[in-house]
């Protein structure tokens, strides 16, 4: 197919898992039942059967979720790309950054899968259960969140770890601070604030030891120059070098995922078309509360992929 400079892939990070992804894609597409068998092989165990029949509490276990989620999004990812024009760029959320750079050929998805389990293994055990919490904050500006934050610390880490959308920030820390956060959130016009229900506190400093983990295995790494720049979490900019790429995937297990910024920047490269490959809608609801003006597309089974080919095909009518 050709490239349209019109296009970004965009793949989901945690939180996007459910029982039973990818299993009607395995069933139909062999391409796709063969990306579930590689994760099997790399991972020692059966993945796919985590994913296609549970059980959830399983499937909810970081060091699962992680690379579940991964291997759903490239099994997605190989069945729409034969059929679609080639994308000019590629991001992820979190944990997507890394599909994103799969399908980028930045890194093989073996090697991806393993370092995702690793990845989520390491952010589980660098605190404590139930010392570290996190929290969306709804319908309050980010600077007015990040002036919460930094009263609401005391001391403990308290800071912005998800800037989603104009309508979205999720903050991240020690649990005291966190609880202190959205008290002060709901007194001062925020039109939600509630805890959610993680296990660790991502992608803030409470993480640096799983960052200082994490950093070994990805040094380790084979890594090739991405064949679409990839709008990167830490800094929203595009990487298109590898060095790169290792830097801003180590930086991002501690800093704050700027998506909105990313989808912003892709925007302002003509990106007219986004595409969530993977499980779940949880960019596309994002994409809605950033930019409504733009086409906004899921693949994530058989349904969506049969909408998704359907809008291709109206286009080029």
């Amino acid at each position: 197919m050709t490239e349209s400079s019109s296009i970004a892939l965009l793949f989901p990070g945690q939180g996007s898992q459910a029982v039973g992804m990818g299993k009607d894609l395995g069933q139909k597409y062999p391409i796709a039942r063969q990306t579930f068998e590689e994760a099997d092989d790399a991972l020692g165990y059966k993945l796919s059967e985590l994913c296609f029949e549970g059980p959830e509490d399983q499937l909810r276990l970081t060091e699962i979720t992680q690379p579940a989620i991964l291997t759903v999004s490239i099994a997605a990812l190989r069945v729409l790309e034969r059929l679609i024009p080639k994308p000019a760029f590629v991001a992820g959320h979190s944990l997507g950054e890394y599909s994103a750079h799969v399908a980028s050929g930045t890194v093989s998805f073996a090697d991806a899968v393993r370092t995702v389990r690793n990845r989520g293994k390491y952010m589980q055990e660098a605190v404590p259960l139930g010392a570290g919490a996190m929290a969306a904050i709804l319908g309050m500006e980010l600077d007015k969140v990040n002036a919460i934050c930094n009263e609401a610390a005391q001391g403990e880490v308290c800071a912005a770890a998800n800037i989603n959308s104009p309508e979205q920030v999720v903050i991240s820390g020690n649990t005291g601070a966190v609880e202190r956060a959205v008290r002060l959130a709901e007194g001062r016009g925020a039109k939600k604030a509630k805890l959610l229900p993680v296990s660790a506190p991502f992608h803030c400093s409470l993480m640096k030891p799983a960052q200082d983990r994490l950093q070994a295995d990805l040094d380790r790494l084979v890594m090739s120059k991405p064949v679409y720049p990839v709008a990167c979490n830490i800094d929203a900019d595009l990487v298109a070098a590898p060095l790169k790429a290792l830097d801003t995937l180590v930086r991002q297990v501690t800093g704050s995922v700027k998506w909105e910024q990313c989808v912003r920047l892709l925007i302002s490269q003509g990106v007219e078309t986004f595409i969530e490959v993977g499980p779940g809608k949880v960019l596309w609801g994002l994409m809605r509360q950033i930019d409504r003006s733009k086409t906004s597309l899921t693949v994530g089974d058989e349904a969506s992929l049969a909408k998704t080919l359907e809008h291709f095909k109206k286009a080029t009518v």
